[in-house]
């Protein structure tokens, strides 16, 4: 009675791995080949959804960033020492300048906050060297600068650089101006 249970365990063992075999093959036919927790047609019909939306309010942003830019950019017609009188070039008084910097060394502009290496530039074409220029300046001279910087108008009001320039001209330091020493602000090629 035994002599025969050997090959039927090995039998039985065939059946249950052919079984297992054929049960992973339909599972696998019936749920199209998809890894198990992937997410499903439902969710990723959801999060398409959720992306053309992301798109849509962000091209109304970058259309509003635009407008805003462009306006921005149109300086021309705006009021930037809030005297009431919209800028020109004949707005307030020119202040001295000089031909070129004393000793024929000028001050490093790009430590008050708000001239970078092209608005420098400009100042120093303007004739504007050194801080205790700007530090001088009266409202009238800073309308003046305010409504001659092409490309920057209204900057030395916004950013306050008379303030700036009499602590650099005294000698002191802004925290803006220690990051610029320490070489965090502007590459050095710049």
């Amino acid at each position: 009675m035994f002599k025969n249970w050997g090959f039927l365990l090995g039998e039985m063992w065939g059946v249950i791995l052919l079984a297992t075999l054929l049960g992973l093959f339909a599972g696998w036919l019936i749920w199209g080949g998809r890894r198990f927790g992937g997410p499903d047609s439902s969710e990723v019909v959801r999060l398409r959804a959720d992306l053309d939306n992301c798109r849509d309010t962000c091209k109304e942003k970058d259309a509003a960033i635009g407008r805003l830019e462009a306006r921005l950019s149109s300086t021309a017609d705006l009021d930037f020492d809030r005297d009431g009188v919209i800028e020109g070039v004949n707005e307030g008084i020119k202040p001295v300048t000089l031909a070129a910097p004393r000793a024929g060394k000028a001050d490093n502009l790009k430590k008050i906050k708000g001239v970078g290496p092209q608005l420098e530039q400009l100042c120093n074409r303007l004739g504007f060297w050194h801080f205790d220029q700007i530090a001088t300046w009266t409202e009238d001279e800073v309308a003046w600068v305010d409504a001659n910087l092409e490309g920057f108008k209204g900057r030395v009001t916004r950013d306050n650089w008379v303030e700036q320039a009499k602590v650099l001209a005294a000698g002191g330091q802004t925290e803006f101006s220690k990051r610029v020493d320490a070489g965090d602000v502007y590459d050095e090629d710049a």
